[in-house]
């Protein structure tokens, strides 16, 4: 589950928030404004515009306002080359385009142009191929909208999906090749996830090619079986849904709830050369995922991802593309449930032999080596605290960069070690949070750095060590806060009568006096594994609340990240009990101060942050005056079953685990004044959700809100 925003959504929290709570003071300064954060965008960060490194290793390309894509040194920042002209676009009656991608050489440039989103991630668009050397750019393909369009290694073809069929142009012989035929709406998809294993694992493109370019495999979903979830449609202010003028519409695409069947995924190759498809070997059950596919170095060598429905086990098979045959060669259990995020850390070395991916085997998540052959298991990182994620290898060195949280939870940094676990060093040289993107020869690193109070500062460093120059130090935006009145994030945290400790952060008036008694606004999301407290650049609503008056606070409780598996995973089977235990006991911690008004304490969430209110206000003996719940989930049997099964398993081995923790089964107890926000085509959270719960406090005669 992720947050989703809208403009005029958010602007209706905005007033209601502002019903809920009081307080204002005089100064010198601006006061920030609604129309500074939702129209004219002052605070947007300043970030170099679609970075992207090149093959030699010495440059990159950036895009530039005119639509130009140029290549510049890493060493000198010197303009080198430039890689795609927009005039020449334009003259083409191309006016812009929404994305780009190289080809392996960069010799070829796929645009995304007329971008149409779908799910998530998701999208169809009109790609353009654009030919470097020449400045020439022309269609991929004159049949329709294309998703996913790839590049084959040698970036002489390109791979796309279009209606739920796959397809490959050969951009030398300009022929387009079908591979599949039996595509079908909500019936069979080839190429691309369906829409659960879109939002919960993750991606958007279920196919891969092969090292040589020679065949490609994918994922083909039969998801006849999965029930179908239909949602009304109106007009609005939209004129390309001018048919729902008058008469709603129905939508319809196949959702899988908890307990629910999911589509029945198999595999396929395809050989290029002689025309054969090939159905890999994935066992035979069906009640399984099958998460990624990845080829191995060698292109007679698939290796597909099983999943079990529990998602306590993944296996890694070594299939056999002409044959059809697989074998496990490595497999990944756990006593609660694996963690899908690390699934794209699997990396198969160029020396065929090994192959380094991300675990938390040993209760933290960090990085290990498998030697293939003997199946030996190397742990390169280790130490109680969590790795949050590959940032690249460097096989000729032997190297691996990685991000780090070992100096504090709340904090990232930038490291390098050995292969062998040896010569650990931090690359970063500021406290706070750092995101690294490496040249393509390991050369150099882009650094993205901030902090709770200060935006982005964006540098060039040597991977050996040493700062190149300065990229963007975002000096404009600087001098803008600088006019307006000042709100710091502090960090703190407290031990709970359980004895747990927890980090939050908060946010004061400019004026702030321990005088006097303010209003809390408490903000969270609560998801396992997600992190909302981190030393990191926001700025927004909640500032905008402080220099009104209240005082905004936000806690991460238990099941949230990079505090090691245990403190994740201890929400596995009863999501909602901890967590709402925990924003409880901070509501009472935060009333206890001398500064705090325990009669005004109210509390935001969205999603699952939604969910989290209607818990507290229902279950919080009181403490909340006042909760804004948008989009919650309000029982998990209405949410999909890949995200909740992870953390309940299904509803029929765990009924207790979903009825005792669904706010619906404690309406009767709501205190506190409860809005509840949801949006009608809200295609991942269903409306159903809030409609159920306001039913229910219908029926406990309980007086609340509603906005849809």
């Amino acid at each position: 589950m992720k947050n989703k925003a809208s403009i005029s959504l958010f602007l209706s929290i905005v007033l209601a928030g502002l019903v809920s709570f009081s307080g204002n003071s005089q100064t010198g300064k601006r006061m920030i404004t609604l129309d500074d954060l939702f129209v004219n965008y002052t605070f947007f960060p300043d970030l170099p515009q679609a970075m992207s490194p090149l093959p030699d290793g010495k440059t990159y390309c950036v895009q530039e306002d005119n639509f130009d894509l140029v290549a510049y040194d890493y060493e000198t920042g010197l303009s080198r080359k430039k890689l795609l002209d927009g005039k020449a676009l334009r003259e083409a009656g191309i006016k812009g385009y929404q994305g780009f991608t190289f080809s392996p050489d960069a010799s070829r440039i796929l645009l995304i142009t007329n971008r149409q989103p779908i799910y998530r991630h998701s999208f169809t668009a009109e790609y353009m191929v654009y030919h470097v050397p020449s400045a020439t750019v022309v269609p991929l393909s004159e049949n329709g909208p294309q998703q996913v369009a790839t590049f084959s290694p040698d970036g002489n073809k390109v791979a796309f999906v279009r209606q739920n069929n796959l397809f490959v142009k050969d951009l030398i012989k300009n022929e387009e090749i079908q591979i599949t035929n039996d595509g079908k709406i909500n019936a069979i998809i080839n190429g691309i996830p369906d829409w659960v294993y879109e939002e919960e694992f993750e991606y958007s493109r279920a196919f891969e090619w092969s090292p040589d370019s020679k065949k490609i495999a994918w994922c083909r979903f039969d998801e006849s079986n999965v029930r179908t979830f239909a949602m009304t449609m109106f007009k609005g202010l939209r004129p390309e849904l001018k048919e729902y003028a008058t008469y709603p519409g129905v939508r319809e695409w196949k959702y899988p709830k908890a307990g629910e069947d999911n589509s029945v995924v198999t595999v396929y190759v395809y050989d290029l050369e002689n025309h054969q498809t090939v159905r890999q070997d994935v066992g035979e059950e069906t009640d399984q995922y099958i998460p990624r596919i990845r080829w191995t170095t060698d292109p007679d060598y698939v290796c597909i991802f099983r999943l079990n429905r529990l998602q306590n086990k993944l296996e890694l098979l070594r299939s056999n593309c002409t044959t059809g045959q697989s074998e496990v060669f490595y497999t990944e259990e756990n006593k609660y449930y694996l963690d899908e995020k690390l699934f794209d850390s699997f990396t198969f070395l160029k020396n065929g032999k090994e192959m380094v991916f991300m675990s938390e085997r040993d209760g933290w998540q960090h990085i290990y080596l498998l030697d293939l052959p003997s199946g030996r298991l190397h742990q390169v990182t280790s130490g109680q605290y969590d790795d949050a994620a590959l940032t690249g290898i460097d096989e000729t060195r032997r190297l691996v960069y990685f991000q780090s949280a070992e100096t504090s939870p709340l904090r990232r940094e930038i490291c390098v070690i050995g292969l062998d676990g040896t010569g650990r060093k931090k690359l970063s040289i500021r406290n706070g949070t750092n995101d690294a993107e490496f040249s393509a020869d390991f050369s150099y690193f882009v650094n993205t750095w901030s902090d709770a109070n200060t935006p982005y500062l964006v540098t060039v460093h040597r991977s050996g060590g040493g700062l190149v120059r300065v990229l963007e130090d975002n000096s404009r935006l600087k001098s803008v806060l600088a006019g307006f009145r000042p709100t710091q994030k502090e960090f703190f945290s407290f031990t709970t009568s359980e004895g747990v400790s927890l980090n939050g952060y908060m946010i004061k008036p400019p004026d702030f006096s321990k005088k006097k008694k303010y209003p809390v606004y408490m903000t969270q999301y609560s998801g396992p594994a997600s992190q909302s407290v981190s030393d990191s650049w926001s700025f927004g609503w909640e500032n905008f609340l402080a220099q009104n008056g209240y005082i905004v606070v936000c806690v991460d409780g238990r099941g949230t990240g990079f505090r090691g598996e245990e403190f994740r995973k201890m929400t596995y089977l009863q999501l909602g009990k901890y967590e709402t235990m925990d924003q409880v006991e901070t509501a009472r911690y935060l009333g206890k101060l001398p500064y705090i008004d325990k009669n005004r304490i109210g509390i935001f969430g969205w999603s699952f942050g939604g969910f989290m209110v209607c818990s507290c206000l229902t279950r919080g003996n009181g403490e909340f005056k006042v909760g804004i719940a948008v989009a919650p989930v309000t029982n998990w049997r209405y949410y999909d079953n890949i995200y909740t099964e992870r953390f309940m398993r299904k509803p029929q081995e765990n009924p207790d685990g979903y009825d005792q923790n669904s706010p619906i089964s404690h309406a009767e107890n709501l205190k506190g004044k409860l809005l509840l926000i949801h949006g009608t085509a809200d295609d991942n959270v269903h409306m159903q959700n809030t409609l159920e719960f306001a039913e229910a406090l219908v029926q406990a005669g309980k007086q609340f809100d509603m906005h849809l």
